[in-house]
């Protein structure tokens, strides 16, 4: 029974790609921005509720841009947990563009690519985001650079801030946190880290004890003076601190 109902979620899963994909093939090019939020933030919790995550969300996100929302990293899940609880523009790794229907959905999703090992490339999203939030933008980062266990927090890269002080927009923490939907402890079923591959990732979650995603939002802040370095771990303080109410 137990792999039926994981075959089962897994169609459903895909129903909601394929779902996704057509939306933004047919739909896309014919509405404004807002409306194309809404169709992103209504498609990810039908796809939360296909992979049967709960979203709980603490505090309040931000009604408007521009802001920079400066998340920890977890899981692929993370990206359509935020998308969940408030649409933002995503920072992400370049190859996920060449994922097969997934980069079809991120770029639809309005995501800013980055080729990581790029000094280069880095300066040019620094920049690119600068010029998204003085658009007005909502743009999400995670500041670690890679994906954890979710257990404690990893430095926070502070080249990404500088994009907050170019633009003189304010940065919104967010914590992330999985926990199990029973015993409400911390739950390591959708952590994407080491090894893990896509497809292990996410079978893990079909297989495992239903999670519960909890998206804690801070107070933004101004950078009030400070420079990158010393706003990034203000900032990684901040998540930190909102990890543990």
């Amino acid at each position: 029974m137990k792999l039926l109902r994981a075959v089962w979620t897994a169609l459903r899963v895909i129903a909601q790609v394929l779902s996704g994909v057509g939306i933004i093939l047919t739909q896309f090019k014919r509405i404004d921005q807002p409306a194309r939020e809404a169709h992103v933030q209504a498609w990810a919790n039908r796809m939360l509720g296909a992979l049967g995550i709960t979203l709980e969300v603490r505090g309040e996100p931000v009604a408007q841009g521009p802001t920079m929302m400066v998340a920890n990293h977890i899981s692929w899940l993370d990206i359509l947990v935020m998308h969940g609880a408030r649409y933002c523009r995503f920072v992400s790794k370049a190859d996920v563009k060449h994922w097969p229907l997934i980069g079809t959905l991120a770029t639809g999703a309005g995501t800013i690519y980055i080729e990581r090992e790029s000094r280069r490339d880095a300066l040019r999203v620094v920049h690119h985001i600068a010029e998204s939030l003085q658009r007005g933008e909502v743009v999400g980062v995670f500041p670690e650079g890679t994906t954890s266990d979710g257990l404690g927090l990893l430095p926070f890269h502070a080249n990404i801030i500088q994009a907050a002080i170019a633009a003189h927009a304010p940065v919104q923490p967010v914590a992330l946190q999985y926990v199990d939907s029973a015993t409400r402890g911390a739950s390591l079923t959708p952590c994407y880290v080491g090894d893990d591959t896509l497809v292990g990732s996410v079978w893990k979650l079909l297989t495992g004890a239903p999670v519960t995603a909890v998206v804690s939002f801070g107070a933004p802040q101004q950078s009030q003076g400070r420079d990158r370095r010393a706003w990034a771990a203000d900032l990684r303080t901040a998540v930190g601190a909102l990890r543990q109410t």
